[in-house]
Parts: C-alpha cells; sequence; structure tokens
C-alpha cells in the first residue's frame, strides 16, 4: 500500500511539473512574441513624438476630435484598434474551430519558427507561413462560419478604447490589416461597425472550395502594399486621420492628412461591450490567451490518465493476486 501511495503521488508531481510546463510555454511565448508590438525593429518613445527613423508621428493621446476633420479614418487592427499586437492565437483559435484540434496543436508547435522569422527575417513571410498552416486544405465556408460565429467574441474583449474613441467618431470607417479578410471582416463590420476591410486575401480552389494555404497576389498586406491598397480605396479623397502601431504601418499612415501612433500600453483600457455595434453579453467571452492554456493542457491530461488508469490497474492486479494467495481465503 505504501508503494501504492508513493505512485500515485509520483504521477501528481508529474501532472502538476507537466502543467506548469505548459504555463511557462504560454508565459515565454506571451514575453517573446505575443505582445511584441513592433516585430521589426525597436520602437522608441520619446514624448510627445513616436519616432521611427526619419518619420515622427504624434501619439494617439494628442489626438483632438473637436479640433479636427475626420470624416474618414484608415486604421490597422492589431495592436491598434486591438491591444494584443500579434494575432497569433487567433490563428489558433480559427484553426482548431474551423480545422482540428491536431491541426491547432501543429500551429502551436510551429510557434518558435514562426516568431524567428517574424523577428530576424520577414514579417510577410512568417504570415505567409501562419495562414498555410492554419487554413490549408480547410473549406471557405468553415472559416466563414467561424470567423462569424467563434473569433469575434474572443475579439470584442481586446478591443482598445482610445484608439477606438477615434475609429468610432468617424463616419466613412476602414481597417486595413494583414490578417486574411475572411478571418476579420466579421467582426470588423458587426462589431467595430467598418464599412470596409483591406486585408489578405487567400487562394482558393475552385473544384474543391478549400483554401490552399497560399495568398493571392500582391500578398500579405504590410509596409508598401497597405499603402497602395488605402490609395486604391479612397482615390484622390485620402483618408483624414490614419491610426498604426508599428513601422510597417509607417507608408499608408504617411498619405494620411493626419496620423498617430498607438503606443504599447498594457495598463490601456478596454471599451465597453456597450459600445460596440454588436454586443457580446450573451455570450461568455474567454481571453484567448486562457483558451491556449486550457488546448494546451488536453494532451497532457489526456496521457497522464492513461498512466494512472495503467498503473491503478497494475497496482490493483497486485492486490486481487495478494488476496487470491491468503490462507485466510
Amino acid at each position: 500500500m505504501c508503494n501504492g501511495d508513493t505512485l500515485r503521488n509520483s504521477i501528481v508531481r508529474l501532472e502538476e511539473f507537466v502543467l506548469a510546463a505548459g504555463l511557462l510555454l504560454v508565459s515565454y511565448a506571451n514575453l517573446m512574441y505575443f505582445d511584441n508590438s513592433d516585430v521589426n525593429g525597436v520602437r522608441e518613445m520619446s514624448p510627445p513624438e513616436l519616432k521611427f527613423g526619419k518619420k515622427t508621428f504624434p501619439p494617439i493621446s494628442e489626438c483632438n476630435l473637436s479640433s479636427v476633420s475626420h470624416r474618414s479614418v484608415a486604421a490597422d487592427l492589431d495592436g491598434t484598434l486591438l491591444k494584443a499586437s500579434v494575432p497569433f492565437l487567433y490563428y489558433v483559435l480559427i484553426a482548431i474551430e474551423a480545422g482540428s484540434l491536431l491541426r491547432g496543436l501543429i500551429v502551436i508547435i510551429s510557434f518558435p519558427i514562426i516568431a524567428i522569422t517574424c523577428i530576424f527575417f520577414s514579417e510577410d513571410l512568417a504570415g505567409k507561413m501562419l495562414i498555410f498552416l492554419s487554413f490549408s486544405g480547410i473549406k471557405v465556408s468553415d472559416l466563414e462560419i467561424a470567423s462569424r460565429v467563434v473569433l469575434p467574441w474572443f475579439y470584442a474583449d481586446d478591443v482598445r478604447s482610445d484608439s477606438f474613441e477615434v475609429f468610432h467618431s468617424c463616419r466613412r470607417k476602414v481597417i486595413v490589416t494583414a490578417n486574411p479578410t475572411v478571418m476579420v471582416d466579421a467582426f470588423a463590420k458587426d462589431f467595430l461597425g467598418a464599412d470596409k476591410v483591406l486585408g489578405t486575401e487567400i487562394e482558393v480552389d475552385p473544384w474543391t472550395k478549400r483554401a490552399t494555404g497560399l495568398v493571392k497576389a500582391p500578398g500579405i498586406l504590410v509596409g508598401e502594399l497597405k499603402k497602395l491598397a488605402v490609395l486604391k480605396e479612397f482615390g484622390e479623397d485620402l483618408p483624414d486621420i490614419g491610426l498604426g502601431d508599428r513601422k510597417s504601418d509607417h507608408e499608408f499612415m504617411s498619405i494620411c492628412k493626419a496620423a498617430y501612433m498607438v503606443p504599447k500600453d498594457h495598463s490601456t483600457s478596454i471599451v465597453s461591450p456597450h459600445r460596440l455595434k454588436t454586443q457580446p453579453n450573451e455570450y461568455p467571452v474567454q481571453q484567448p490567451r486562457s483558451a491556449l492554456i486550457t488546448y494546451i493542457r488536453m494532451p497532457f491530461k489526456f496521457i497522464l490518465s492513461f498512466i494512472r488508469v495503467y498503473f491503478n490497474l497494475s497496482l490493483l492486479k497486485g492486490i486481487t493476486k495478494s488476496a487470491l494467495r491468503s490462507p485466510l481465503l
């Protein structure tokens, strides 16, 4: 019996160690990637302006809506309208909801490679890798359902109040993002009240109606491509306000009549759900980070459950044999 108790205690300690390792992995990812608001360079902040190279833009706190003409706005999504600056967690969610648990696990395992690619090589290449792993082979209808039914309730709990106030005050609202349009279109229009989403377009097989995992030309909407997309959408009547949070947003912000940088601020307030066009009050909104932690724990708990069953059955078998050999029987 003593051996059985020791074995159970060892299994419990093993489970605690595995769960702690999973939490440590998420914390490390959050430190190195999820909260990295400028993946292509180091941001310098010297109030009252944010500097990137030779260009400077005032922070969004200096935007006085009462004194500027704000008929139209072009705004980035991740890190600008949303507090999360990198959408990795949302790709994991859509990979699970539209694909499978296995696909979601593959996306999580690929995180170190994607992070290194994004930080040291190319944001464009990292985006293509993430889209391929998350979308390839999935029916477009399933992607649309997940993007309309699941993702908005996670996005809605991450909307920054400072940038949303500026965005909401404009009459014509356009979002410019590197994310696939199919992934953010429903949230942007139904919750943020956007009129148009300029995003990355994914390729779809015309016969199977499944995503190929590739992106249509001109590619991931970052840097100069954002500027070209804004010029094509607005024509000569350029946006009155441009909002961005990183160096790759510089290009499209420079053609706006007024532009403001949204600094990374962990203490910034989240907009009340009542301010959104659609209110997610009836749905149990959970932070995507918490959902990811829960998902990481699942395979470990599944494996540990088999280990527990195996050792418990072995222990029970030994007890039964000892009982049958007992002279009392």
